[in-house]
Parts: structure tokens; C-alpha cells; sequence
């Protein structure tokens, strides 16, 4: 499904002594199957503009296409039904969304809404545990019975039981440790392969930005300034440094082994095992030329 912004514009509070402008001429187009980091200093727009994918917030100016809907300013609540069932949203902290008394309940929640018989739901509950590392145990427990990394797992399972085919996530490892950070961050990479998404991560971090997208949005003031592939994007340092963000460590730290050597490496290392990779190939040519 894909999705394309064309001169989006949003105002909070519109015509109110209170209005504020959020978003200002974002244009950008997310392919069908990508994986799409959108990044971005604090105030930038990124939450804003997460809310135009599944018709959350109506574009003030402007027209947001998600496949075959096109949601304007006067677009109908009614019209986004099938858009927000297309269209899943795992915000930070998705656990503090959890409210029923057992886990199976809370996952089959979505789908009975969308009117999916209540067996098709609890089986997609039970399947869905299993595909997020969950004993099948957990579904007749409290979910506030449960670890916080496993009451993520959970709150992640309701939204993937209405079967979205574009899973949208905002800062989806906000306050977990490192090992809960990577251990979340490879489950969506999972997801994204096994279940055929499009996947649009909003983050802070252009380390993850670069290990798992296939692009990367920029936001800047409220619109867009930058968008590419990871390589095309991160070999701007100095323009991203002018929108107030870096490049990933293994970038940073890349440019300083070249500067010390006078020699630039073939490709720009996006993660560490791509620059340990790199700097092997360098030796090893070194290392075959005659003395």
C-alpha cells in the first residue's frame, strides 16, 4: 500500500487565538513493502505527521493517499474505517494502552471491532503470542501481571491482530534498556520480512535509522527537507548537522579512521559489523600488494 503527502499542512486549534502551525508543505512518497524512517529533531513534525498515515489528524492544506483513499481536510470520519484498519499505530509506550482483564481479551479487541468473529480472534490472539516470543501462559493472565517488555509483546500484538498491511511505529523501545531496545527493534525487522509491511519508523535514533530502513524521511521546522536511501542521506553530515541531527556512530567514527589514513573506504559503513567489513577489504588489499 502505498502512501504519498503532497503539500500537507496542519494547524492545532485553526482559526483560535491558540493556533499553532505544525506541519508546513510536507511532501514525500513511502513505497508499497518499504521500510521508512522518518527523523528529526524535537518539534520537528515527525508525531504530527505520523497521525495524517492512518487519518488520526485531516490534513489543513494539502492531501494525504494511502492506496486508494485520499484523505483531505474535509474527508469524512466515516470514509477512514478500512484506512485504520490498513493501517496500525504502535505508539511510545503502547503498554499504558492496555486496559482488559486478560491478555487474550486485550488482543482480540481490535479485531472484534473490525467485526471479526470472536474464534478468528482468538486464534490470532494465540497465534500472535507465539510469533512474539509470548508463553502461550500469558493469555489468560492479568496484563499487568506481566514484565514490562512483555506488556509491550502484548500491547504489539493488539495492534498486529487486526492484520494491518502498514505498521507505523513511534519511538516503539522508548525506556527500555539496551537489550530490550534490540531485542523490540528485531522483532519488527522480523515482522517487516515475514509479514510483507510497510513499515514507517519515527525514532531519535540514526543508528537503528540506518540499520533497518530501506529510506529515510527528514523532517525540519515542520516539513521536509531530505529524503533518500540510508547511504544517500548520512553522506550529508554537514546539511543533516544544519537540521540539528548527526550521523550514525559507525559513520562518525568511519570518517575519522579515513581523515588518520588519507584514504577514503569504498562504502559508507552504516553499522558497525559494515565498517569492520570495510576496514577488513582495506587491509587485505593492502596486505596483496607487492612490496
Amino acid at each position: 500500500m502505498d502512501i504519498s503527502l503532497q503539500q500537507v499542512g496542519y494547524l492545532y486549534a485553526k482559526d483560535s487565538p491558540f493556533e499553532k502551525r505544525a506541519l508546513q508543505d510536507v511532501t514525500a512518497t513511502i513505497p508499497s513493502g518499504s521500510y521508512t524512517s522518518i527523523i528529526g529533531h524535537t518539534g520537528s513534525g515527525k508525531s504530527t505527521l505520523l497521525l495524517h498515515l492512518n487519518g488520526l489528524l485531516k490534513p489543513s492544506e494539502g492531501v494525504v493517499s494511502i492506496g486508494n483513499t485520499t484523505i483531505q481536510a474535509q474527508t469524512k470520519g466515516k470514509q477512514l474505517k478500512d484506512v485504520r484498519q490498513q493501517v496500525g499505530i504502535v505508539f511510545q509506550f503502547p503498554e499504558h494502552q492496555l486496559f482488559e482483564e486478560t491478555v487474550e481479551k486485550d488482543i482480540m479487541f481490535g479485531p472484534l471491532n473490525f467485526g471479526v468473529p470472536k474464534e478468528i480472534a482468538r486464534d490470532r490472539a494465540h497465534e500472535l503470542v507465539k510469533l512474539l516470543g509470548l508463553p502461550e501462559g500469558v493469555l489468560q493472565k492479568s496484563p499487568f501481571e506481566l514484565s514490562g517488555g512483555q506488556m509491550r509483546r502484548v500491547a504489539i500484538a493488539g495492534v498486529l491482530a487486526f492484520k494491518p498491511s502498514v505498521l507505523v511505529l513511534d519511538e516503539p523501545t522508548a525506556g527500555l534498556d539496551p537489550r530490550g531496545r534490540k531485542e523490540i527493534m528485531e522483532l519488527f525487522h522480523r515482522l517487516h520480512e515475514t509479514e510483507k509491511l510497510t513499515t514507517i519508523l519515527v525514532t531519535h535514533s540514526m543508528e537503528d535509522a540506518a540499520r533497518y530502513s530501506d529510506r529515510i524521511l527528514v523532517m525540519h521546522e515542520g516539513t521536509s527537507v531530505m529524503e533518500g536511501t540510508p547511504e544517500e542521506v548520512f553522506n550529508q553530515a554537514e546539511q543533516l548537522e544544519s537540521y540539528r541531527l548527526g550521523v550514525p556512530r559507525s559513520v562518525r567514527f568511519q570518517r575519522k579512521i579515513e581523515n588518520m589514513m588519507g584514504q577514503r573506504l569504498d562504502r559508507l559503513a552504516l553499522t558497525e559489523e559494515m565498517l569492520a567489513h570495510e576496514l577488513s577489504a582495506l587491509i587485505a588489499r593492502k596486505e596483496d600488494r607487492p612490496c
